[in-house]
């Protein structure tokens, strides 16, 4: 009697239970393989294709996610789980969940503006969301970017779609800007024509647009000079530094003095 029952239970429920187990186990573990196989395919199309790194891991990683999801769920149906219920399940969880983590959704939602509209990539040097640095990665809620003195910044999607966004690095030109102050008792002819060749010698300035040397202001202690010219992206901050330092260098040989705020005080002489 026990023997008939012991054979009873496994033929009713042991065997077809371990079958729909192992058909699932198969099916999750199947589709594992012909996920990644897809997602592979899928990585080398748009790579293929030139898209950016930061484009492409995004999209792979959103597709990964959507496939798995689907195998979890066929899965769940071979041993007999009502996967309409599941849906509904993870639909009203999805929308708590949601309603609790707005801001993350927000960054979420920027991060798909910010790969879509791309006004950044990888390698630009950038101001956004109150950091400056070289990007890094871009994920689903942040941005990774590193500053020049290597130090690593994280930085939110939301904070950086909210705010202006410099993009240092967007055009193949900048314009360099600097102001040279000069003593009012200085030639100011002479101090022109100084800065003019020091620019005009420095490989690094670019012919078109040309460079702009002029008399800028007369400020209270000083007159001041704008020097202008256009570089490569690439050679600005060196163009920059050694500039300043020529023009310092030359002035001096020049007798050029250059002046630091002061101010003259009188006193009348008491009756």
């Amino acid at each position: 009697m026990e023997n008939l029952d012991i054979a009873e239970i496994v033929q009713t429920y042991v065997i077809p239970w371990g079958i729909k187990l192992v058909l699932s186990l198969a099916i999750f573990y199947v589709g594992r393989i012909v996920v990644a196989g897809v997602v592979g395919f899928v990585r080398k199309v748009l790579h293929a294709r030139g898209m950016d790194d930061i484009l492409v891991g995004f999209l792979i990683a959103i597709l990964r996610w959507v496939l798995l999801l689907f195998v979890v769920i066929a899965a769940l149906s071979q041993l007999g789980i009502n996967t309409n219920s599941l849906v509904a399940l993870l639909g009203a969880a999805g929308l708590a969940i949601g309603l609790s983590l707005q801001s993350s959704l927000s960054n979420f939602a920027a991060g798909v503006m910010l790969i879509i509209f791309r006004p950044f990539t990888k390698g630009d040097f950038v101001e956004a969301g109150g950091a400056t640095g070289i990007i890094d990665k871009i994920s689903i809620f942040t941005t990774t970017m590193t500053t020049p003195d290597n130090k690593e910044v994280i930085v939110p999607n939301g904070a950086i779609i909210g705010n202006n966004i410099t993009n240092f690095s967007a055009r193949a030109t900048r314009r360099v800007d600097m102001v040279f102050s000069v003593s009012y008792d200085d030639d100011i002819r002479k101090a022109k024509r100084i800065l003019e060749e020091i620019i005009a010698a420095d490989e690094r300035v670019l012919k078109d647009p040309a460079p702009v040397v002029a008399l800028g202001a007369l400020a209270e202690s000083s007159i001041n000079f704008l020097v202008r010219p256009w570089a490569k992206t690439e050679d600005y901050w060196k163009l920059l530094w050694d500039t300043t330092e020529t023009v310092k260098l030359r002035f001096d040989e020049e007798g050029i003095s250059i002046p630091y705020p002061q101010m003259d005080v009188h006193f009348d002489k008491a009756e």
